[in-house]
């Protein structure tokens, strides 16, 4: 255990606190167990360290993540209790869907362990959703998304600008003074601007390896696909790719992956549900305007 503080201690001193994401001021850090949910690489990890670096005291708070060899052999809920006798209070679990039975064992902490805060992550969308039910009653789960135009100018550019509703934006009530004409920073944002190591030389690789992830893993665990199904998640990806923003024809793509029309439409909101495309639905009341999409958005 005293590898996991030296550890946690390393990458908490190691944390960059000049730019904030929006979901810091948004989370309320009191509550017992906070669940942070959010696709691969918008930023949870660097959050929940700059929380405990602005605000907590080292010798109680633990950063750990899943994927550590130490819980091969080990527990959540023995950390837990080995943690408090040692005066712990913050315990912060990252990338918790590595561990199988996260949310059993994230229940026993919040009912044995009333003393104890817990802050926990999870990239796979779609697993954390599945495992957050038995959370309902004890969790408060916040959805991160991507940088926001705001945050991206401030992050790449040095930009400052208020927060403004679609209101105000549709009405045209929106002025950035430090940026007259922002149409072409808009552009490059609407490119690349969604994740926070969008300038990093190795961006592309960075990109494909999150896709990737959640094509070939994410998704059809939570699924229990086969492999071959798997592939066909890549094949749908890459027509919607070529073709976004477009109206699908559910048809036309089922005869284009050889698989029925209802998987498709599966297929589509898992990849939607992982965070990678975005789908516009008619306001068709009733059974009907369930599944019905106008519009695939990349």
């Amino acid at each position: 255990m005293d590898k996991l503080f030296e550890y946690s201690n390393k990458l908490i001193r190691e944390t960059d606190t000049t730019f904030f994401r929006y979901m810091y001021n948004e989370i309320n850090w009191k509550s017992r167990m906070i669940g942070l949910v959010g696709a691969r690489g918008v930023g949870k990890t660097t959050l929940i360290l700059q929380y405990i670096k602005q605000n907590l005291n080292l010798a109680e708070t633990l950063y750990v993540t899943a994927e550590d060899f130490y819980f091969v052999e080990n527990r959540f809920i023995d950390l837990a209790d080995a943690f408090i006798k040692q005066g712990g209070k913050y315990l912060f679990i990252d990338e918790i869907h590595k561990y199988k039975e996260w949310a059993k064992e994230l229940k026993l902490i919040y009912d044995y362990h009333k003393e104890l805060k817990v802050v926990f992550t999870g990239s796979s969308v779609l697993d954390i959703k599945k495992g957050t039910s038995d959370l309902s009653r004890r969790a408060v789960i916040y959805n991160m998304q991507g940088l926001s135009f705001r945050e991206y100018l401030q992050l790449f550019h040095n930009i400052q600008s208020n927060i403004f509703s679609l209101d105000e934006i549709i009405a045209h009530k929106v002025e950035l003074p430090d940026l007259p004409h922002p149409l072409r920073l808009f552009s490059s944002y609407l490119k690349t601007g969604y994740y926070p190591f969008a300038m990093d030389e190795d961006f592309g690789i960075r990109l494909n390896q999150i896709i990737n992830q959640t094509l070939e893993n994410d998704i059809p665990m939570y699924a229990e696909m086969n492999v071959a199904t798997g592939r066909k998640l890549k094949q749908l990806l890459s027509i919607i790719a070529k073709s976004a923003p477009f109206k699908p024809n559910m048809t036309k793509i089922a005869k284009m992956l050889s698989a029925s029309r209802n998987n498709i439409a599966d297929y589509c909101l898992y990849i939607e549900e992982a965070g990678l495309i975005a789908q516009l639905r008619d306001q068709t009341g009733g059974i009907r305007g369930l599944g019905k999409v106008d519009k695939i958005y990349l």
